[in-house]
């Protein structure tokens, strides 16, 4: 079971991507994290990456693909993994494919407002920079952190109207590589407009029928 998950901003699928690899246990794969970890080894290619992430460049596909290809011939991907991170654009959906068989791509969804809500509540310390959120996990103390006392504030970037631009950027740049995996018969949508500790076993029940044939589409997790 050779998944892909995508998801725009502050969808949360990070999270459910660690609730949903305990449970079919296949590992999940970010390769974002894989490039760090690459970038450590001290190999010809890890050197080559730090040399680009310090720049603050983007790693090449071809260099990509050979991270991900050394990450799922290991022995925790036998029964498959969760590929999280690549590919970003239907090329690199084109080059991957040349390089494993996709099963499912799912793609997870939120209305804006949820999203907006989710990202646009955040503040963080301007000490430590612990993360708080106006209504999910509250300070203590109004403005102030719990960790250092420092004062709290919002990111210019998590303001309703920087938040509702991301979401646009996001949508615009995976189109294509949605309408790649659509007309391949391999994407399937997931909406899930709650907080995962409201939903969590509905969304693997729901995802785990899905990934077992017993159902063609996953309904909105609600």
């Amino acid at each position: 079971m050779k998944l892909l998950f995508l998801g725009s901003p502050g969808v949360g699928k990070g999270t459910y991507a660690q609730v949903l690899t305990d449970v079919l246990e296949i590992p999940h794969i970010s390769t974002g994290d894989l490039l760090r970890e690459e970038a450590k080894t001290g190999s010809e290619l890890g050197n080559e990456i730090k040399r680009i992430m310090d720049e603050g460049g983007l790693v090449p596909d071809e260099k990509m693909l050979k991270v991900i290809e050394a990450r799922i011939v290991k022995d925790d991907c036998e029964n498959g993994f969760i590929l999280d991170g690549f590919p970003r654009t239907s090329n690199q959906a084109v080059q991957l494919n040349e390089l494993i068989e996709i099963s499912h791509v799912l793609n997870f969804k939120a209305n804006d407002e949820v999203i907006i809500e989710r990202l646009s509540g955040r503040i963080v310390c301007k000490k430590c920079s612990t993360i708080f959120h106006k209504t999910g996990n509250k300070p203590k103390r109004e403005n102030q952190c719990d960790k250092c006392d420092g004062d709290l504030y919002q990111r210019d970037d998590d303001k309703p109207e920087a938040v509702q631009k991301r979401l646009d950027v996001y949508r615009e740049k995976t189109a294509p590589l949605i309408d790649h995996y659509t007309n391949e018969g391999l994407l399937v949508e997931v909406v899930i407009n709650k907080p995962i500790t409201e939903i969590k076993e509905q969304m693997i029940g729901k995802i785990k029928e899905f990934l077992e044939g017993k159902t063609e589409t996953i309904e909105e997790i609600k």
